[in-house]
């Protein structure tokens, strides 16, 4: 049986300069769990969606995700708004 390896992804937005988040880093197993550890350490919110990560984990890095997933993206986004709001 396959072993199910963690898998990651970075986001990142800046809306002055980007038409949809971009994904910024992502890999699954070491790479995941270094990602999760900066992501804890640097104070910003992690949200598991296994269905979205399986999607993101396919995109380019720096590629803009796809009009497809703006829904997906936008609840994330408003997770994190949430998150922040609460620290």
């Amino acid at each position: 049986m396959k072993e199910d390896r963690k898998k990651a992804a970075a986001l990142s937005y800046d809306r002055d300069r980007d038409a949809a988040p971009r994904v910024v880093a992502k890999g699954s197993g070491f790479t995941a769990e270094k990602i999760l550890q900066l992501a804890t350490e640097h104070h910003i919110p992690i949200k598991e969606d296994p269905r979205l990560i399986e999607v993101l984990s396919q995109l380019d890095l720096y590629q803009e995700i796809p009009p497809e997933l703006y829904r997906a993206v936008a609840e994330i986004l408003a997770f994190v708004y949430r998150a922040a709001k609460k620290s």
